[in-house]
């Protein structure tokens, strides 16, 4: 093949990259635990936006419960994200440890 034209397929490729990227901060993916009652909200980029407790998920006796939900919300979120970054990036994806 020749290399110029690998040079202008990988520059194609950077610049789709960087779209996507670009398109990702964008993006909000909430996930949730506990039937709902501790949700998070992430952005394409793993960012943390926003987290939502229901009252009832808060009991000062068990702050250890709590803070597995939100771990579990979070984790949640992250894989509906990977999700969304392996429909978005196709075959550009194929390289990259998303799971």
């Amino acid at each position: 093949m020749n290399p110029f034209e690998l040079l202008k397929n990988a520059k194609a490729m950077q610049e789709q990259f960087a779209k996507i990227q670009g398109e990702l901060a964008s993006v909000r993916v909430t996930g949730s635990s506990g039937g709902g009652i501790v949700k998070v909200t992430i952005n394409g980029q793993f960012d943390l936006l926003a987290v939502d407790l229901d009252p009832i998920a808060v009991d000062p006796r068990d702050i250890r419960m709590l803070q597995d939900l939100i771990v579990a919300a979070h984790s949640d979120a992250s894989a509906k994200v990977k999700e969304l970054l392996k429909e978005r990036l196709g075959p550009l994806a194929g390289n990259l440890p998303l799971a």
